[in-house]
């Protein structure tokens, strides 16, 4: 993992079975600066049963023609092709393709595509013959942590590590799988709980509608985003209405970069080099607030601060006090501590 942000845009199944909306989703991704764009691979027999319902979220962002999960998934299926045609596409654009695997089978899937970084979905978080087989990879890990607790997370934490895997090699990002996610619902202090607890690496994975949560998460110390785009909110799909469209996600990725940059710094606090330029224009120096005569004895009323700053600093104003002036000198002009005897 770099040293900077890396931001996932999860184009996830906001393609709708379309592989032209599907490139169409990396360029908007590639335009945006992120560093992964990612879909999702499965194969709706192995990830959900015939009758297993909808979510509600799912449910009321689809037009309901889909009873079942099994029917909405089948149509979302990108097929070994297809995988193939969108690592190409990726490539020629100078992007970074990556994907989620819901399955033993899918793991060895994208192991055979030569996946050298895994996440694994929120889903899968009680999954153990998923996490012990992925740990065999020996590849870095991300661990979305959606609808867990903290004693689950140290539980898959514990496979992946008896599996063979290093705290090190793991990135857990704190997530809530409602779409959208509440603000009230985000509990964003418990990304740094996560990464206390567990001496891992911390992210985000962002269900809420915005880029305000996703920033302030890099704010408070997230070293991964991931966020669902779209090409539009208002298609028809399960995870649309939850999703940033393309402008946003490009605000989405400047506003990380800016705040990536505002909290690079030492930690001490010191003049700034842009801001040197300013501290005789904004702070102010000593000057006579009347004219005087020689041999005037200096009180509080003979002096004032006023810019610029570059002279005696107001700092010393008590020192002065009670000394004899060696000159005339004329109001509102700048002392000298060669002024006085």
């Amino acid at each position: 993992m770099r040293n900077k942000v890396i931001i996932i845009a999860e184009a996830g199944v906001n393609h709708n079975g379309d592989m032209n909306s599907a490139k169409r989703l990396i360029d908007v991704a590639c335009d945006a600066g992120v560093d992964f764009v990612k879909f999702q691979s499965f194969t709706a027999d192995k990830l959900v049963s015939r009758v297993a319902k909808k979510a509600e979220y799912q449910i009321a962002n689809m037009s309901g023609e889909e009873d079942t999960q099994y029917q909405m998934l089948k149509k979302l299926e990108l097929s070994y092709e297809d995988h193939l045609t969108l690592i190409d596409y990726c490539n020629s654009k100078d992007i970074s393709f990556f994907s989620t695997a819901f399955d033993i089978d899918g793991l060895d899937f994208l192991k055979n595509l030569g996946f050298e970084m895994y996440k694994i979905p929120s889903g899968e978080i009680t999954n153990y013959p998923y996490l012990k087989k992925l740990a065999g990879f020996k590849k870095p890990v991300i661990l979305s942590t959606g609808m867990s607790t903290i004693i689950e997370i140290g539980d898959a934490l514990e496979v992946l590590t008896s599996e063979g895997l290093s705290l090190k090699e793991i990135s857990v990002l704190h997530c809530n799988t409602e779409y959208p996610t509440p603000m009230i619902d985000v509990n964003l202090k418990a990304m740094n709980t996560i990464g206390f607890k567990y001496n891992v690496g911390i992210g985000y994975s962002d269900h809420t509608l915005g880029i305000e949560v996703p920033v302030a998460a890099v704010a408070l110390g997230a070293k991964i985003i991931e966020k669902h785009f779209t090409l539009d909110r208002s298609l028809p799909g399960p995870d649309h209405k939850a999703s940033l469209e393309p402008d946003e996600l490009k605000e989405m990725v400047k506003a990380i970069r800016n705040i990536e940059k505002a909290i690079s710094g030492n930690g001490k606090k010191q003049v700034s080099e842009s801001e040197m330029k300013n501290l005789s224009i904004a702070r102010k120096s000593l000057h006579y607030s009347k004219g005087l005569l020689e041999g005037e004895i200096i009180n509080s009323a003979s002096l004032v601060a006023l810019r610029p700053g570059n002279g005696v600093s107001p700092m010393v104003i008590n020192s002065l006090y009670g000394k004899k002036l060696n000159k005339n000198v004329l109001a509102l002009t700048q002392i000298s501590l060669n002024d006085f005897s």
